[in-house]
């Protein structure tokens, strides 16, 4: 199945960036023996996608470099997204989870987070022949009212958007929610319209728009009394670890403590290898 989903992928997407991961020295993909397993969903550039036949990204960075600490050899699986925390939690057939992962109190429940290392803020992915009522430069979740919204099952994004259409704005208004296997497939999802719109993390929704010349994207906000008070849909992203691998989550905390660091510029090894991912950077 994944590598049906693989082909799909590559014909619907090219993916360009500017550079490979890190060496993967410590770290292996596929099968072999290994002192732990990350689980990952590799279609959420710049985190994890596939490149040459091989997972890179900003998350295959970090795990990369804590292999490297531990001096330990770190398996970096490919699963569906949805399994992930659930698999973390049993501990028997992964260790950890990266996977542009959200603290959420329901997924503290089941495993241990990180420090968050990147703020993320859920964006609309839109065609330009039908785009959403705009509140100035971004959209509010009544202008989706009575639309069919697609996003990947599992994701924040997907808990965000059956949480409206349950319980808050989009109660009652026909709203539908259909649950897509990835976010890189939301742009064919869009232009085949089976979806009205896609909801989808920033450097997702950003990724799938400059790979598609027809769509475009803007920030998701609840509304406030104001259009000034209105304020983004956001999240934080974590590193998913077993609440049995203390020394696991300690060296995560480490790495991650260390690629947070500012430079004299001001910048963060993180933000700098999102640029690098994005090909926003040489």
């Amino acid at each position: 199945m994944h590598k049906v989903k693989h082909a799909i992928l590559w014909l619907v997407f090219v993916l360009v960036t500017a550079g490979m991961g890190a060496s993967v020295w410590f770290s292996i993909q596929g099968d072999g023996e290994a002192d732990y397993v990350v689980e990952t969903n590799a279609f959420f550039a710049p985190f994890e996608f596939y490149e040459n036949r091989e997972i890179v990204g900003v998350d295959v960075e970090i795990v990369n470099r804590v292999a490297e600490k531990m001096n330990k050899k770190i398996q970096i699986k490919n699963v569906e997204f949805d399994v992930i925390i659930d698999n973390v939690e049993a501990g028997r057939i992964a260790d950890a989870g990266a996977a542009g992962l959200t603290i959420t109190p329901a997924r503290e429940e089941k495993v241990d987070f990180t420090i968050p290392y990147y703020d993320s803020v859920q964006y609309v992915i839109y065609s330009l022949d039908n785009p959403p009522s705009l509140r100035g430069d971004h959209v509010v979740w009544e202008a989706l009212a009575g639309a069919t919204l697609g996003t990947q099952v599992g994701s924040t994004g997907y808990i965000f958007v059956d949480d409206e259409i349950e319980n808050g704005v989009l109660r009652g208004t026909d709203t539908k929610l259909k649950g897509i296997d990835s976010h890189q497939l939301a742009a064919d999802a869009i232009l085949s319209h089976i979806v009205d719109y896609a909801i989808a993390d920033e450097l997702a929704a950003k990724f799938i728009v400059e790979k598609n010349p027809g769509l475009a994207a803007l920030p998701l906000y609840y509304s406030g009394a104001t259009r000034e008070e209105d304020y983004p849909v956001s999240e934080s992203y974590a590193i998913a670890v077993n609440k049995e691998r203390g020394e696991l989550l300690e060296a995560f905390n480490e790495v991650l403590a260390e690629m947070l660091t500012e430079n004299s510029e001001g910048e963060t090894e993180i933000g700098r290898l999102v640029l690098k991912y994005m090909g926003l950077s040489e």
